[in-house]
């Protein structure tokens, strides 16, 4: 299980075979790498599973191979456009993910690699990134001259990027780590790191339009990849409010709301984040959450309805349909400028 979603294995994935699955949704969610946080958002986990099972059905029509099934609803899997309820499961093909062993934060990617064959999930998230908003960790890593920016520092707005930045990091790290490109072709094993690339680029495109069709700006997201036959396929979730980052007039309607309200109401608990992610690099301790001496807050209720609200709404705009009872989007989002 994942922070904010179940795995279940209908039929294991072998050397030579796709196995099969599905994710299970939750309303649980998490901020800056924690984990489980202590409170759930309703319906969150339903609009993250309606979301992706949108894009990856877009991503299907596009030429884009996936894992995605589809939806399923009373044990049947059927497309999203034939459930009527949220729903909250979504059926997947299942490829081969073996452990990664390390000592400390030494991982061994060779070993993962052995075991893993030519039909596995590339331990890499591939990122994309259109915009530079407040929060991005673009702007800790680099400055706005290294994109072709004429700014001598990052302003207190978002940026937009005249081309869009791909990078990539490790996934099963407990502490990801963004990657140069010699050792994220290393990470990748035999998966085609421009391949990796293109892919990411298209997801990009498809996501970008579907957004600004419904007058959303897509400011930057993440894909998984899987090999199989040779083929790069996207995996896990694509294009929702806990991958991606989107904004709608000016305001994010991303989980990075919640984390911006954490960073302004639980200033002590972010700040010992960061402290023990720092203590864990320098001992070269794997989990850093073993060292952080503060726990997170629960959120008030108007807090958690106002992001249920940001989830549902911005759900049912980005699919053009009412699937959720939810306020509209113009609602949503002045709720959201009030935290």
């Amino acid at each position: 299980m994942t922070s904010v979603k179940q795995f279940r294995v209908d039929r294991e994935a072998t050397a030579d075979e796709l196995g099969r699955g599905a994710f299970v949704f939750t309303d649980a969610y998490s901020v800056f790498d924690w984990g489980q946080m202590p409170d759930e958002i309703p319906e969150k986990g339903a609009s993250l599973c309606a979301m992706g099972a949108y894009n990856f059905e877009l991503l299907e029509r596009e030429g884009v191979p996936t894992h995605y099934r589809g939806v399923v609803e009373d044990g049947e899997v059927l497309p999203l456009a034939d459930v009527d309820a949220p729903p909250t499961e979504m059926a997947i093909d299942l490829t081969q993910v073996p452990d990664l062993p390390h000592e400390g934060r030494s991982y061994d990617y060779d070993a993962y690699h052995e075991a893993a064959g030519e039909n596995y999930l590339v331990p890499l998230e591939i990122v994309f990134r259109n915009r530079v908003p407040v929060g991005s960790s673009l702007r800790r890593r680099t400055a706005p001259a290294d994109h072709g920016l004429d700014l001598a520092e990052w302003p207190d707005e978002a940026v937009d990027l005249d081309e869009p930045v791909v990078e990539f990091s490790t996934k099963y790290e407990e502490s990801d780590r963004y990657l140069d490109r010699g050792e994220a072709d290393r990470i990748a094993g035999i998966a085609s790191i421009d391949d990796l690339e293109t892919v990411a680029r298209e997801v990009n495109r498809v996501v970008t339009e579907r957004a600004e069709a419904v007058g959303m700006t897509h400011e930057d997201g993440k894909i998984e990849c899987l090999l199989y036959d040779d083929e790069i396929r996207v995996a896990d979730v694509v294009g929702t409010f806990d991958e991606n980052r989107f904004s709608y007039d000016g305001q994010q309607l991303s989980k990075e709301v919640i984390r911006q309200y954490h960073k302004r109401t639980q200033p002590d608990w972010v700040e010992a984040v960061d402290a023990a992610k720092a203590e864990a690099k320098e001992t070269d301790v794997a989990d850093w959450r073993t060292l952080c001496d503060v726990q997170p807050q629960s959120l008030d209720e108007v807090v958690i309805e106002t992001a249920r609200s940001i989830y549902t709404a911005g759900a049912n705009a980005y699919l053009g349909r009412e699937l959720f009872d939810a306020p509209g989007l113009d609602e949503a989002v002045a709720a959201a400028r009030e935290l």
